[in-house]
């Protein structure tokens, strides 16, 4: 059960699907996200799959949106064409598993940066290695208001959200878990084996039941105006592409906003 891109397993009740860009730290090209979209349709069709679980191959989750496919294939968009892309790519596929019917549950290693850290926090749970660090650089690295999906400061609350996007700096799996975003920090070589087990445990319970109370869990997110939030961020996100700041980064090559962000 393996596309090209998202390698699948079942495991009983649970379905693992695994970003597999090893090579390229998992970052984000269209195909992947393209193809992770459809696998989690393929999920919910699947009424043997009562928990999902979201992680990756290699030694890092993700390093976010592949900035030189951006490059080669979207530098020259226009407005039009950029706000249409990253609604249906980005922020709908994102949106997509915030409200998928199902409980899931990211199973983060090593970076998960930028459209990582996005992606995991879509997820119901998170579960981290020791060796796991969250950060989001893009705006000191490419001149842009973070990310799509602002989802930073519902996981972590408004002032630690603040410093780690107004410092690019990273935070470590313990701290992260200390801030409320990270469910549970364990050791990287018992990290598939303790997120299946969790999973597992949640998957005992009635399929429907699950589904309802998540779906009231999430609407106290809503009442609270996560959702209008999160589209105001994007509408602004967007604004933050045509501005000189960011032109300058996309005349140097976005792809090298990589290099100057693999420290932060």
């Amino acid at each position: 059960m393996t596309s090209s891109l998202i390698l699948v397993e079942q495991f009983g009740p649970v379905r693992r699907l695994s970003l597999n860009r090893p090579d390229a730290r998992n970052a984000q090209s269209q195909q992947l996200l393209e193809e992770l979209d459809a696998q989690f349709d393929a999920a919910q069709a699947d009424a043997q799959t009562r928990v999902v679980v979201l992680g990756a191959i290699g030694a890092h989750f993700s390093a976010g949106h592949d900035l030189k496919q951006a490059q080669a294939e979207r530098a020259e968009f226009t407005v039009e064409e950029r706000w249409a892309y990253e609604q249906k790519i980005y922020f709908q596929y994102c949106m997509r598993i915030w409200d998928f019917p199902k409980p899931t549950i990211a199973q983060v290693q090593g970076a998960c940066v930028a459209a990582g850290f996005m992606l995991a926090n879509m997820c119901d749970l998170v579960v981290a290695s020791e060796d796991a660090f969250f950060s989001d650089p893009v705006t000191h690295t490419m001149g842009a208001a973070a990310t799509e999906v602002l989802i930073h400061p519902w996981v972590l609350g408004l002032r630690q959200a603040k410093e780690l996007l107004f410092t690019g700096e990273r935070i470590g799996a313990a701290e992260a878990k200390a801030m409320g975003m990270v469910n549970r920090v364990v050791a990287r070589d018992a990290l598939e084996a303790q997120t299946l087990e969790l999973a597992q445990r949640i998957a005992k319970a009635p399929p429907f039941a699950l589904q309802v109370l998540k779906k009231s869990l999430n609407r106290s997110m809503d009442v609270r105006g996560m959702r209008e939030a999160l589209s105001a961020h994007f509408d602004l996100h967007q604004l933050s592409h045509v501005s000189e700041e960011y032109r300058r980064t996309k005349e140097a090559g976005l792809a090298s906003a990589i290099v100057r962000g693999a420290g932060a």
